[in-house]
Order: structure tokens, then sequence, then C-alpha cells
């Protein structure tokens, strides 16, 4: 069973999803599709409300940027990675393995 529809997924635009207790942001850049730990390392915020950047997610509350390929903190206050998650995208199906 799919997580969420590729169709739904609007490039540059995260969303929050909830899998296995956890809070996922997922993000889609041109055709690729990467899952993140919805919750900043720096700060507890939600990264689904950032921006999104080619392949860079900026948390809305202190500007931190992570890449969303690797999880890794590319600026501060942020200098923990977040957690990243595997994406499978079949047709306009969705899953982001655990």
């Amino acid at each position: 069973m799919s997580d969420l529809a590729f169709s739904s997924l609007q490039a540059g635009k995260p969303v929050r999803i909830e899998k296995n207790g956890e809070s996922i942001c997922v993000t889609r850049v041109g055709d690729e599709v990467f899952a993140i730990n919805d919750i900043c390392s720096h700060s507890d915020a939600s990264l689904s409300e950032g921006d999104v950047t080619d392949f860079k997610i900026e948390c809305w509350l202190h500007g931190a940027e992570f890449d969303l390929r690797t999880g890794e903190a590319l600026t501060p206050p942020a200098v923990a990675p977040v957690k990243t998650y595997s994406v499978t995208v079949d047709g306009d199906s969705v899953t982001v393995e655990m």
C-alpha cells in the first residue's frame, strides 16, 4: 500500500505524513521524491512547513538548511543531520520505506 500519490505532490511543496508513529517530510524535486524526518534537529519545528530550493529544505523557524538526499545539516544553527528514508515510486504510488 502506498503512502501517497505522486500526482498529489507538487514540486517544491513538502508534505507531512505519519508512518509507524514517525512524522516524515516528503518532498518532490523534479521527478524524484525524498523523505526525511519532519522534525528539525536544532529545534522542535516541522520541516514540512519549510521552503525547498533545489535539493535543500530550510527550516521555517531558524533558517537551518538540510540536504534532502542525505539529511546532512548544511547551515547553522543546525549541526546534526536528520534521518532519511528510502522512497519507492511505482507509477503514481509513493511508498516511504521504514
